[in-house]
């Protein structure tokens, strides 16, 4: 049985080498599941650098976006009259006026604010509001003029404060409040920071005579909104018969508690 056995082991061996296939078909399927495992591996890092590289260029992409907003100059919503300039008389130790133009040149609603460096010496009429589109008015600012130190005359020079109107896209119907612009900080742009100019009130100019124009403008629309809404009154229907509404009503009230007082009686 020994001698069987090592017989045939012996052919096996032999078939085995005569048939180096088999060898070589599990040595060619090893390799093949390795090489897949690294192509499988390979691709999902390349998807993942890919994603990442996508991600990297998007917010790249968002960066140089807002860069670039930031860089280009912001689109005005509102035109001003004069544009950069608030012209006052030089009349010292007086309260003195200038006047302002603003109009809504933009599509939608847009909502105004004046800020000011001299709060104490320096209020505006209106100080904020909403313009409708293709709205306009005139604003009315308030500076004290203090005495100079020399006792000398200043006249168009630039004064240290400055006024600052900030325009704010509102929706319409939208009721104003000075607390929509600390609310909405980023969509809040700068219109303009003017400067102050003092005139000559003793001698005529273009701009002296074009502030008093403006202030007279401003003024009659003062009084405007200060008129009550036009009593329209009774209405008259053909000639003598006036109908009065809330006489109607009161009629009509008086008759109904005689009708109800018969009905509680009975």
């Amino acid at each position: 049985m020994a001698v069987a056995d090592r017989q045939r082991q012996h052919s096996e061996k032999k078939m085995f080498s005569l048939c180096p296939f088999w060898q070589s078909a599990n040595l060619s399927s090893s390799s093949s599941t390795q090489n897949l495992n690294h192509t499988q591996n390979g691709n999902s890092s390349n998807r993942n650098a890919m994603v990442n590289n996508s991600s990297k260029s998007s917010s790249s992409a968002r960066t140089v976006s807002s860069v670039a907003r930031s860089l280009l100059p912001a689109r005005r919503r509102l035109r001003l009259d004069p544009s950069n300039k608030l012209y006052f008389p030089y009349e010292p130790g007086k309260q003195v006026r200038s006047a302002i133009r603003l109009k809504n040149t933009s599509r939608s609603h847009v909502a105004f604010k004046f800020q000011t460096t001299a709060p104490k010496s320096c209020f505006m009429r209106p100080p904020g509001g909403i313009l409708a589109p293709g709205e306009s008015l005139i604003a009315t600012v308030f500076k004290f003029v203090e005495h100079p130190e020399n006792n000398e005359k200043v006249i168009d020079q630039k004064s240290k404060v400055k006024f600052k109107i900030m325009s704010l896209k509102v929706k319409p119907g939208l009721e104003y409040v000075p607390e929509m612009f600390d609310e909405q900080k980023d969509q809040v742009t700068v219109e303009r920071i003017l400067r102050v100019v003092f005139l000559d009130a003793e001698h005529p100019s273009p701009a002296l005579e074009k502030l008093k124009r403006q202030l007279a403008e401003a003024e009659a629309a003062v009084e405007t909104r200060k008129k009550p809404p036009p009593d329209t009154g009774p209405r008259v229907v053909g000639e003598g018969l006036v109908i009065d509404e809330w006489k109607e009503r009161r009629e009509k009230y008086l008759a109904r508690q005689k009708v109800e007082a018969v009905v509680d009686s009975t």
